[in-house]
């Protein structure tokens, strides 16, 4: 049978960063195996269901370049791929489920439900769950007789579908990530498969679908491990051949004290999710990696390494690339810690490969949005000079706003520690020496510059800094030839204009 993969988020928000790692996985390993990748939603939780987010997480994956080519606004023979549209045939599924044994209908009440946990707890049961040691004591279909249930059914009281698990098995699989796998069914509870208002819990329609979709490969996040016994009972109850099962390792906090989460991104001052979500109130949105600048494809060479190495030293690798490198036993069974550090060199790498005349193209609206007038020449000038100094393209008006308009500030206090006062007329003197200069190479500046130094009888280190302060406002940044080269004429009567600024400033 052919590789057959899904990605299947809930449309109850931002999509996370995870699951974009999760998807790319799966998109890697299908095109890998010349097989598909597709899109399923899983929104059987209707009270957590959110307007928006099911073209959040297809707008995400095609951002990504992780397009799937079957799914839920793609097309396909397994449809429909939304879960709420396939409410009928998971009911069906577990009715054969109760007439073969397997499952049983549960009409406790909530109020029921919670005696049974407090009283597991007054006698020391660390963790009360409803299972083969409660079951009979509880008010369902295997303690009540037929003419019970049959009443209680017709009676259009509402009633849960539970899965019985018997006790004293072993569940076992090989996990392609963590090799063998063992749980104890007496570590399980009788999980509900279809909820008191009709709906399938995730468990029984994740099964189902997964099945009827001929999914091979179950590819997902570390945290759904451990429902991987009852989905395996299910498989063993329908009588069903299970798919092979991955289980990927967490993305840590960048401190690797837990797992990420969507509010780590205010915490530590990155985004958590791909592209900005605007939620109801401040607090549920959050900005993207989009538009914080990283480049689509920096962001999934990072992902790719979060969890993944290829046992190289490469690490720079087209998505083409990463299909023909990934294999799942080079995943990591530990968490992977987030590092934005790394993120932002990877996107360093990729925008030094960008053409100069498109990163101008792109800076166009910025630069015009901040009222300040665009020349494409002087443009790629400031972006050639700046690109190796920045992680990402929307860094460098901020960075080089000097060179795109007036000098709005300037470090107060560096002027101080740098200025001589005695040394004032020498300045006033290579001001005006300099103002004549109409080459603006700027090696040329440079042996000019210096030469004039010499004649007055200056040192660089006496005059360099401030030059840098009166044209950029800092003392980092490109070399003041560089500055010069750009600025031209204006340059220079910057110099004699801020100098005086900053003079009167002391």
């Amino acid at each position: 049978m052919s590789v057959r993969v899904r990605f299947a988020p809930s449309p109850t928000g931002a999509l996370h960063i995870g699951g974009v790692r999760t998807a790319l996985y799966n998109y890697l390993y299908a095109k890998k195996n010349k097989g598909k990748f597709l899109l399923r939603i899983e929104d059987t939780d209707q009270n957590r269901w959110v307007q928006g987010a099911e073209e959040y997480i297809i707008e995400s994956l095609r951002w990504c370049g992780i397009e799937p080519e079957e799914g839920l606004g793609y097309g396909g023979n397994y449809g429909p791929y939304r879960q709420s549209e396939r409410k009928a045939l998971y009911y069906k599924y577990a009715h054969h489920l109760v007439q073969s044994g397997k499952a049983y209908y549960a009409f406790d009440t909530e109020e029921e439900l919670e005696v049974m946990r407090s009283r597991l707890s007054d006698a020391g049961v660390a963790a009360p769950k409803y299972d083969a040691s409660v079951r009979m004591e509880m008010k369902n279909s295997l303690s009540q007789d037929a003419d019970y249930t049959a009443s209680w059914i017709n009676s259009g009281q509402g009633y849960v579908i539970r899965l019985k698990v018997d006790s004293g098995n072993t569940i076992s699989y090989v996990d392609l990530v963590r090799e063998e796998v063992k749980f104890a069914s007496e570590e399980l509870d009788d999980k509900v498969l279809i909820k008191a208002d009709g709906m399938p819990t995730y468990h029984m329609a994740n099964v189902i679908d997964d099945h009827l979709m001929e999914i091979t490969h179950v590819i997902r996040g570390e945290e759904w491990l451990s429902s991987t016994a009852h989905h395996l009972l299910l498989y063993q109850a329908f009588e069903w051949q299970p798919p092979l099962f991955v289980h990927l390792p967490l993305i840590l906090k960048p401190d690797g004290k837990g797992k990420l989460s969507k509010r780590d991104g205010a915490k530590f001052g990155f985004p958590v999710f791909p592209l900005a979500w605007a939620g109801q109130t401040e607090e549920d949105s959050f900005t993207g990696f989009r538009e914080y600048g990283l480049e689509p494809e920096a962001l999934i060479n990072f992902l790719a390494f979060l969890g993944w190495n290829p046992g190289t030293e490469q690490e720079i690798f087209t998505l083409d690339q990463l299909v023909i490198a990934f294999d799942f036993d080079k995943v990591h069974k530990g968490g992977a810690r987030f590092d934005i550090d790394k993120a932002l060199w990877f996107n360093q790498q990729y925008i030094k490969q960008i053409p100069g005349d498109q990163i101008a193209q792109r800076l166009k609206p910025i630069i015009e949005s901040n009222g300040w007038d665009y020349n494409p020449e002087s443009c790629l000038a400031i972006i050639q000079l700046y690109l190796e100094r920045v992680h990402k393209i929307n860094e460098i008006p901020v960075q080089a706003y000097y060179l795109f308009t007036e000098l709005s500030t300037y470090d107060q206090e560096a002027f101080k520690k740098h200025w001589k006062p005695e040394l004032k007329v020498k300045f006033e003197t290579l001001l005006a020496d300099i103002s004549s200069i109409s080459s603006f190479d700027a090696q040329e500046l440079e042996s000019v510059l210096k030469e004039h130094l010499k004649v007055i009888g200056l040192k660089p280190g006496e005059v360099f800094p401030i030059f840098r302060l009166a044209l950029s406002g800092s003392l980092h940044g490109p070399t003041i030839f560089q500055m010069l080269n750009i600025l031209g004429k204006k340059g220079l009567e910057r110099l004699h204009a801020q100098l005086k600024i900053m003079l009167d400033g002391l």
